[in-house]
């Protein structure tokens, strides 16, 4: 299984689904939920990473394969379309919730928010204890959240009106 390339957050030809804009407050509410998610994505790819090359060398060699080698590879295969079925999921999870997985390696997400106006994202992975991080959407840059952005205080840059 290979990893798309990175889109902008928010980018799809088919996307018809009002607009999400979290405050960071509801963002940071909604963590432990996120991080259960990614768990699972981040457990079932390195699954699917383990069970790979057991496929691959099963198919090459499937017409010597006596019958439990035979058993094994469709074994594996219904594992592999089984984690592919879960991933699906819970990458689908996410998108219902208006979030987006910027990194399925890392399990970093996107929080959907405008600051100052512009389309940003606050963003989190997995070795991180909290959502501390911001972006505009255009950009990789990872900013920390200012320490004076409190939930229910409108998100402004210091020195911008």
């Amino acid at each position: 299984m290979s990893n798309s390339p990175r889109r902008a957050f928010g980018s799809s030809a088919k996307s018809k689904r009002r607009e999400v804009n979290l405050d960071l407050s509801t963002a940071r509410q909604m963590l432990p939920l996120i991080r259960s998610i990614v768990k699972d994505i981040i457990e079932t790819q390195a699954h699917l990473q383990k069970l790979q090359p057991e496929q691959d060398s099963l198919d090459r060699h499937r017409h010597d394969l006596v019958w439990a080698e035979r058993n094994r590879r469709y074994r594996v295969q219904e594992e592999i379309s089984a984690a592919e079925k879960m991933l699906k999921t819970a990458v689908n999870e996410l998108g219902e919730l208006g979030i987006a997985l910027l990194d399925r390696e890392r399990g970093r997400v996107a929080f959907p928010t405008r600051i100052n106006g512009r389309p940003a994202l606050f963003s989190w992975q997995p070795d991180e204890e909290n959502l501390n991080y911001w972006s505009y959407e255009e950009e990789e840059i990872r900013r920390p959240i200012p320490s004076d952005w409190t939930p229910g205080t409108p998100l402004r840059i210091k020195g911008k009106p």
